[in-house]
């Protein structure tokens, strides 16, 4: 199939098209129509163009929250964290504190520093005395023990740590096994 030339009709192909329609069709009607469907078709195409843009800025503007929240999540952990630090060197600045005093300076700082961490959803994993899980604890060595039936927990040499019930770090234990 070969696509005319030009897309204009001539007058000879315009009397062609006219002697095959019915008589009662008014040519005028049809150029009307044919006027109002396309005008209707530029429309749609103003609003095609105009909801692609409007999806390339939302596209743009959600990729700049995702940056935003990638770069700033921290944000509000790291203020928490600060009161922590500011803490640890006033303890550490005080000249004339007796050990006493350190240490009861030093228990608030890790009272201050554990709300600080559970307002974020960071739970301590302390086992002990619980049977061995390997979702949340690391086996750091075994041994024999007749007081602990086998595979519990008997020390923790140090806590794990779960992020909104995701483990971040396993606690690292020593677990029992049976006596030979």
């Amino acid at each position: 199939m070969s696509e005319p030339q030009d897309s204009q009709l001539d007058q000879d192909d315009l009397e062609a098209v006219t002697e095959e329609m019915p008589k009662d069709v008014d040519v005028a009607d049809i150029q009307e129509q044919l006027e109002a469907a396309l005008k209707k078709a530029d429309e749609n195409y103003e609003l095609y163009m105009r909801s692609q843009a409007e999806l390339e800025n939302s596209k743009r503007r959600a990729e700049k929250n995702v940056e935003n929240a990638h770069k700033f999540a921290l944000e509000k952990f790291s203020l928490e964290l600060l009161t922590v630090k500011d803490s640890l060197e006033m303890g550490l600045s005080a000249e004339d504190a007796d050990a006493g005093k350190l240490k009861e300076g030093t228990e608030l700082t890790l009272k201050m520093l554990t709300q600080v961490l559970e307002k974020f959803s960071i739970y301590a994993v302390d086992p002990l005395g619980e049977t061995f899980d390997p979702n949340l604890h690391q086996a750091m060595s075994m041994q024999e023990s007749a007081e602990h039936e086998p595979n519990t927990v008997i020390a923790v040499m140090q806590k794990g740590y779960l992020l909104n019930d995701r483990l971040i770090r396993p606690a690292m234990v020593m677990v029992s096994k049976a006596p030979e």
